[in-house]
């Protein structure tokens, strides 16, 4: 008996041995558990909502953390505005750009300075939009001088989400990194382009060259500005030869060095004095042009090759440039070399070909020229776009009626006026950007066309006036200069 009762003392222990090992056990484990807030005890991570978030932003982050995502970790999402681009910390995402715009005919203000983007966004003198709604139609302002479309980091309001997660990385960015992953218009996707006016280097121009020696003179004070542009556009209307003097339309061949110091890339022949020096001068002359690696437009060595249209292809964007000389002479119907002209037909089926091909569409017109050459004081009958020999202000607007996205006079000597007309822009006269005519104060200005695209949508065109003088060598209008031209332009359009 003594035996047996030995035995059930030791199961006895062994059995409160046992047990006392899995509650211990088991209070370890429990007790690790609700020290950690793990297994049963474990508390789900929460997803806090800084006040810094507008309703939209909170909308958006709702949608992505459900009732279904189980955090291990809370996170925090705030946001800030920033008016210089930051470098971008883990967690961290560019989620907006907002940029200050006024109205399309408005001058008297291009800058807008701010300390912070707070004092922007309460500026009540200009508005603010999203990026991507910006256009042709809405003037991009410079912040503190510096204007986005040229710096890409400032000149904006930069809004910045951030996610601040213990476990960012394992839990977070899985979930939003494809959402806040945007693409931004950068300097590698902007395609800059800038068309200007009339360019005739010619008379007078060929007096100074002999003087001076050298022809990249003329390009001294704007080459640098327009080098640095994508594509560079200008209407040529005076051929290289030999014969060119003080007295004709013609011009030494030494002007090549001009243009090559403008970074030329896109040379319009619309004009009608390419032919003043003979068909064989201007035959060399197109092949001086191809031969530097220029493209041709609105004319050519033959009535065929001048009837072509000017595909531009580049970062993404596609654009069509369509170019017509309308009854100012020079144009050529036949194997002979001349400028394209115009046919309403022809253009017709060219621009809606183009838009139907997806292209952005300009069209570039050689019209009448407006005479007001009898004044040396400010005469302004060639501002309005009405003031040429035909209805200058019908043939442009129905040209926008037929597609095109922009139109421009290339002819005027004398700059005019400018409309927002339709789903388009008019631009009727851009005015000279190299000539001899000093002796009228209207003929020594211009406005370049400084375009600036993105996969293919026109975001803006800023305009950009020029002026010379007796030196012949144009350059960039003075800031005060220009407020007050741009505005007098503007307030005469149609």
């Amino acid at each position: 008996m003594a035996l047996k009762h030995k035995k059930r003392s030791s199961f006895k222990r062994f059995l409160l041995t046992f047990f006392g090992f899995i509650i211990v056990g088991a209070g370890v484990f429990f007790g690790v558990q609700y020290i950690t807030k793990t297994g049963i005890f474990r508390i789900p991570g929460v997803v806090y909502y800084d006040e810094s978030l507008n309703d939209e932003e909170k909308e958006l982050f709702a949608s992505i953390f459900t009732e279904e995502i189980d955090l291990d970790k809370d996170v925090t999402i705030s946001a800030r505005d920033e008016l210089k681009l930051p470098d971008l910390n883990e967690g961290e995402f560019l989620y907006s750009i907002r940029v200050p715009v006024t109205d399309f005919y408005e001058f008297s203000v291009d800058n807008v300075n701010a300390e912070t983007a707070d004092d922007l966004l309460n500026d009540k003198s200009v508005s603010i939009i999203e990026l991507d709604e910006l256009n042709d139609k809405k003037r991009l302002l410079k912040v503190n001088n510096k204007y986005y479309l040229d710096s890409f980091d400032e000149g904006a309001i930069f809004r910045i989400i951030s996610f601040d997660s213990k476990k960012y990385t394992e839990e977070i960015e899985p979930l939003v990194s494809e959402k806040m992953a945007k693409v931004f218009p950068s300097k590698d996707t902007v395609l800059t382009f800038v068309q200007t006016g009339v360019t005739a280097l010619s008379r007078g121009m060929n007096q100074k060259l002999y003087s001076v020696g050298d022809a990249k003179y003329f390009a001294a004070n704007i080459g640098e500005y327009l080098s640095s542009f994508d594509i560079t556009h200008t209407s040529n209307e005076s051929s290289f030869t030999d014969y060119a003097n003080s007295r004709n339309i013609c011009s030494d061949k030494r002007f090549i060095d001009t243009l090559l110091a403008i970074g030329l890339d896109v040379v319009e022949l619309t004009g009608n004095h390419n032919m003043d020096c003979g068909d064989q001068a201007a035959i060399e002359t197109v092949e001086t042009y191809l031969n530097n690696d220029m493209k041709i437009v609105g004319g050519g060595r033959s009535a065929e090759e001048a009837f072509v249209p000017l595909e531009l292809n580049k970062k993404g964007s596609n654009i069509m440039m369509i170019a017509f000389n309308q009854s100012t002479g020079g144009a050529t119907y036949d194997s002979t070399p001349g400028a394209n002209q115009y046919y309403e037909e022809v253009a017709k089926s060219q621009i809606q070909n183009a838009k139907n091909a997806g292209l952005f569409v300009i069209v570039d017109v050689q019209y009448n020229e407006c005479n007001a050459y009898a004044s040396t004081y400010e005469d302004t009958t060639c501002d309005y776009a009405n003031s040429a020999a035909g209805d200058q202000v019908g043939l442009f607007r129905h040209l926008i009626d037929l597609g095109a996205d922009i139109v421009v006079g290339t002819s005027a000597h004398q700059t005019q006026t400018f409309e927002v007309y339709g789903k388009g822009v008019i631009y009727y006269g851009l005015g000279n950007l190299f000539f001899d005519q000093v002796w009228w104060p209207g003929t020594t200005r211009s406005i370049m066309l400084s375009h600036y695209f993105y996969k293919s949508k026109l975001l803006q065109t800023r305009l950009v006036p020029t002026v010379y003088g007796n030196e012949m060598q144009p350059r960039l209008m003075d800031k005060e200069t220009t407020v007050w031209f741009l505005n007098r332009l503007a307030s005469v359009h149609p």
